[in-house]
């Protein structure tokens, strides 16, 4: 870090990277010398010099540290030695294939494997936006002279809008099996400009990134080691709070039968590993009869099966069944519940590519509901999934139908993670019109809704939300979070990445102590990972001409992302929640 800078354009690779594909490919010219002694005296000299250069860049790499470049000065030059040695290489490599050919001599193909491994590498670190253009010597690191000049701000205008269609560009080739609507269309340009947003203002490559999570990772495990265990609560088994707690135990337990269910085949046979195939194969691809018209986008009818194998209901006690999948478009299925009398709507989490589309459209999206005061909005995707659901459970006479069947029960809403998110925000919308309603949402993300909704759902909401879960902790606040963390982490860190990485992978496989590198900070305070960049740490923003003046207040740095919180009340428990139940554990409950 920064990107280095070769062949007048930054790259998507540090000069501190090199030294693991340099160690690579000279292990394999080294073995590849003895096999090809016989070969050509010219490419045993030409493999000497190749040795020569890559020992060199390998050492030079491994100088400095991450935010030290200094020392790793002279890697461009290297760069461009190793590179001109390609085109003899390539010369002797084609000769070497002509000889093959002709049947003459056997031809190791371990130079072919290098060329093939290196055009691989180039593609991988290529970076779109990283053609130099020298701009005004006069400009300041972060470009905010620049930002007050119309030339800075079409600069700026002119980078973000670049970055987007770069990004969108990458969205439409990941997802080149989905059709190129409308919907599709506005997913992909509002995803981009949420992640070229945030990458927007840093200098940071991948390997970067995963030197500061492994030093972070180790770092938070060194605090929590040091810090004194939580005090358990001990309620009496009749008081108020246990039972309340336990009630609610009971009820997210049966809730998440029905969350669990959503998912279709793909769940029931990885919670049934050596006999959930074997059951659904009776099932699946049988012609279905009249009965099960109101399953719909589910033509083998395996996702049905697994849901009755599941659930243990009959056919009888569903009223309406969708698998159909687009984005913002999830599956969801209503039943009677009849042990606990409720109408339930199960939605499904995430399962497909389009679901994955629907989560990272976190934009926010103005929810207006009735008797609420304050600033009332929600994740883009989610709010959009549930207005989906309340129109066709509406609109359609879903409910009307069940509470016809059954007028007597009341209705509950259930899902998991993106069916959580979704369960929750569809709650908020029927709320008016079942007024006695209850949601079960299990892990749903923590950028979610407004505060201002978020209290407002804590009467009829409850979030469960299992020990270190990722996904309730999601937001794009706490993402910024970490990105600062992961930056402060690297810039005070003395060792050289490679270190970090070797011994970073070595606690992630098989544990043991946290290193001691983490927290040599230069004498600084841990307080300071919860202050603002300032001084060295300033170094990490983008300092390439390409992306000076792309850091400015507009930033998502600055914090100018609105707010999301996770629903209702929070059911957190570090146990799994089928077992809370059978052994009378105690969450926390906050």
């Amino acid at each position: 870090m920064p990107g280095m800078v070769a062949f007048g354009r930054r790259w998507g690779i540090a000069s501190d990277d090199l030294v693991f594909p340099g160690s690579f490919e000279l292990f394999f010219d080294c073995s590849g010398g003895r096999v090809l002694h016989s070969y050509l005296v010219v490419l045993l000299i030409l493999l000497a010099f190749i040795i020569l250069s890559l020992c060199a860049i390998v050492y030079v790499s491994a100088q400095g540290t991450i935010t030290n470049p200094g020392p790793r000065r002279s890697i461009p030059v290297l760069v461009y030695v190793r590179a001109m040695l390609y085109v003899p290489e390539l010369i002797w490599a084609i000769l070497g294939a002509i000889w093959v050919w002709v049947g003459r001599t056997h031809f190791f193909p371990s130079i072919w494997i290098l060329l093939l491994s290196t055009g691989v590498g180039v593609l991988f670190v290529f970076d779109p936006l990283g053609s130099t253009h020298p701009g005004p010597q006069s400009q300041e690191l972060l470009g905010v002279r620049d930002l007050e000049s119309s030339q800075g701000s079409q600069l700026l205008s002119t980078a973000r809008s670049v970055a987007v269609r770069v990004w969108e560009s990458r969205l439409r080739l990941l997802c080149c099996c989905l059709p190129r609507d409308e919907s599709h269309r506005a997913a992909f340009s509002s995803i981009a400009q949420l992640v070229s947003g945030f990458f927007s203002d840093t200098d940071l490559v991948p390997s970067d990134i995963a030197a500061g999570l492994a030093l972070l990772h180790q770092e938070q495990d060194k605090m929590e080691q040091c810090r004194d265990p939580d005090e358990a609560l001990s309620h009496s088994p009749s008081s108020p709070i246990a039972e309340d707690l336990e009630a609610e135990l009971e009820k997210a337990t049966h809730c998440m039968q029905f969350a669990v269910a959503a998912y279709g085949w793909p769940m029931y046979v990885y919670s049934n590993p050596l006999t959930g195939a074997c059951r659904l194969s009776r099932d699946c691809c049988k012609t279905q009869s009249a009965e099960y018209d109101i399953v719909g986008g589910d033509n083998m009818g395996c996702h049905f099966s697994s849901v009755l194998h599941s659930t243990g209901l009959q056919y009888r006690d569903f009223i309406y069944v969708s698998f159909h999948n687009q984005i913002y478009e999830i599956p969801f299925f209503v039943a009677l519940d009849h042990k606990r009398a409720a109408v339930l709507v199960a939605i499904r989490g995430t399962l497909s590519l389009r679901d994955l589309l629907t989560d990272l459209s976190a934009d926010c999206e103005n929810l207006p509901v009735e008797g609420v005061s304050g600033a009332c909005y929600a994740h883009k995707g989610m709010s959009q999934a549930a207005s989906y659901i309340c129109k066709k459970l509406l609109n359609d006479g879903i409910l009307n139908q069940a509470f016809t069947i059954a007028p007597e029960y009341k209705l509950v809403i259930t899902g998991h993670s993106l069916g959580g998110g979704t369960a929750s925000l569809l709650a908020i919308l029927l709320r008016s019109s079942f007024p006695t309603l209850q949601c079960y949402a299990f892990s749903p993300p923590g950028g979610l809704m407004s505060k201002a909704l978020a209290d407002f759902s804590k009467e009829f909401v409850v979030s469960v939300v299992l020990g270190k879960d990722l996904v309730p902790r999601l937001s794009y606040p706490n993402m910024e979070d970490l990105k600062r963390r992961i930056l402060k982490m690297v810039s005070n860190c003395n060792k050289p990445k490679y270190r970090i990485l070797l011994q970073g992978c070595w606690y992630e496989l098989f544990g043991g102590e946290p290193d001691d590198f983490p927290t040599e900070m230069d004498n600084r305070r841990k307080e300071e990972l919860n202050q603002p960049l300032l001084g060295e740490e300033s170094l990490l923003i983008r300092s390439s001409s390409s992306y000076q003046g792309l850091a400015s207040e507009e930033s998502p740095v600055h914090g100018s992302h609105l707010p999301l919180y996770l629903p209702g009340r929070i059911l957190h428990t570090k146990w799994n929640i089928t077992l809370l139940i059978k052994f009378r554990i105690t969450p926390f409950w906050l």
